[in-house]
C-alpha cells in the first residue's frame, strides 16, 4: 500500500486577491479526502510565494497561523511560474507521498484531485490533469492554445496535449525530476521524461476566480520558445535542412543563368537579384537568432546557478528561515 501523505502545491505571484478562496476551498478538499480515508492526517497545501508585490506573503502567514492545513515557502526573489512551482515540489517531495501542482487561480477543477488521488492508491506514479474541451474559450484563446501544443510537438517537444501544470506525482517521481538540473525549465516536456507509469484524468477548466491572467500571449509565445529551445534540437536540425535546401536551389539558378548566358538571352534584371539578396539575408538572420537562443541557453547553464532561493518556509513545526 503506498504512502498516503498529500501535499497541494501552489504557485503564487500577485495572488492577494484570489488566495482566501483558494485555501478554503482546497482546505475543504484536503478534509474530505482525510474523511474518506484517502490521504493521511500530515497532509497538507503549500503555497509558494514567487516574490509578489502586494500582500500574497502576508496573506499565507496569516492562513498558516489560523490552520495547520496550510503552509508557505516565500522565495527571496520572483523567479518565475516554472521556478516557483520546483522549489514547492522539492520542497514537499521529502514531506509528503505524493503531490498535486495546480494553479491558485482556481481555474482547474479542485475535484479533480480525488480521481488523481484514487490513481494513485492504484498505482499510478504521474497523473496529467488534462482538460475536456475549450468550449469556454474565445476563438482565439482556442485556436492560439492548440496550435500551442500541436508546434511544441512538431518542433520535438513532447508534451501531453490540452495539459498544463495541473498533475499528480509520486515521491519517486519527484526523486527522479530532482535528478534533472537544467537551469532553463520547462516542466510539461520535462515530466514525460520521467518515466514511470502515467494516467490522465479529463477535467472541466473554469473561469479565473479573480485578479488577471499571468500569461497573456506575449508569454505564452516566450514559453513556447523557451519550451522548443530547452527540450529540443530539431529548431538547428530545421536550419541545415533550410541550409541545403538554400543550397540546392542556387545551384539551379546559377546553371540556369549560365544556360540563358550561353544562349545569349541573359536580361540585366534587379527585381529577382534584390528578392534573392533580402531572402537570404533574412534566412541568415533568423538562423543566427535560433543559433543565438541555443547558445545562451548554453551559456545560463554553464554558470550553475541557482535555479531558486528560499527565504522562509512555514510547515508547523518545521517552520525555516533563510534555508
Amino acid at each position: 500500500m503506498p504512502g498516503n501523505t498529500l501535499y497541494i502545491v501552489v504557485p503564487c505571484y500577485n495572488e492577494e486577491e484570489v488566495l482566501p478562496e483558494t485555501a478554503r476551498r482546497l482546505g475543504d478538499k484536503l478534509r474530505a479526502l482525510m474523511a474518506a480515508g484517502k490521504i493521511g492526517p500530515r497532509s497538507r497545501v503549500l503555497f509558494v510565494n514567487d516574490g509578489s508585490k502586494d500582500k500574497t506573503w502576508e496573506i499565507i502567514e496569516r492562513l498558516h497561523r489560523e490552520d495547520g492545513l496550510m503552509c508557505g515557502v516565500d522565495l527571496t526573489r520572483n523567479r518565475g511560474h516554472q521556478n516557483a512551482l520546483l522549489a514547492g515540489l522539492m520542497t514537499a517531495k521529502d514531506r509528503a507521498d505524493m503531490v498535486i501542482s495546480m494553479d491558485a487561480d482556481l481555474q482547474d477543477d479542485v475535484d479533480a484531485a480525488d480521481a488523481m488521488v484514487d490513481k494513485y492508491l492504484d498505482g499510478v506514479d504521474i497523473v496529467y490533469g488534462v482538460r475536456s474541451s475549450r468550449k469556454k474559450d474565445t476563438f482565439f484563446k482556442r485556436t492560439t492554445a492548440e496550435g500551442f501544443y500541436r508546434m511544441m510537438d512538431l518542433l520535438g517537444a513532447e508534451t501531453v496535449f490540452n495539459h498544463a501544470d495541473y498533475r499528480l506525482m509520486s515521491k519517486r517521481a519527484l526523486e527522479g525530476l530532482a535528478q534533472f538540473t537544467e537551469v532553463n525549465l520547462f516542466l510539461r516536456g520535462i515530466v514525460p521524461m520521467i518515466g514511470y507509469r502515467t494516467d490522465t484524468v479529463e477535467y472541466e477548466r473554469g473561469e479565473r476566480f479573480a485578479g488577471e491572467s499571468k500569461y497573456p500571449l506575449k508569454k505564452m509565445l516566450a514559453f513556447a520558445l523557451e519550451g522548443v529551445t530547452s527540450l529540443s534540437v530539431r529548431p538547428l536540425r530545421m536550419i541545415t535542412g533550410l541550409g541545403f535546401l538554400v543550397f540546392l536551389i542556387s545551384l539551379i539558378m546559377i546553371l540556369y543563368n549560365v544556360v540563358r548566358w550561353a544562349t545569349g538571352n541573359t536580361v540585366a534584371g534587379w527585381a529577382s537579384l534584390a528578392c534573392s539578396v533580402w531572402f537570404i539575408g533574412g534566412l541568415i538572420l533568423l538562423s543566427l537568432g535560433v543559433i543565438g537562443e541555443y547558445l545562451g541557453k548554453l551559456y545560463l547553464e554553464s554558470k550553475d546557478r541557482p535555479r531558486f532561493l528560499i527565504r522562509e518556509v512555514l510547515d508547523g513545526e518545521t517552520d525555516q528561515k533563510d534555508s
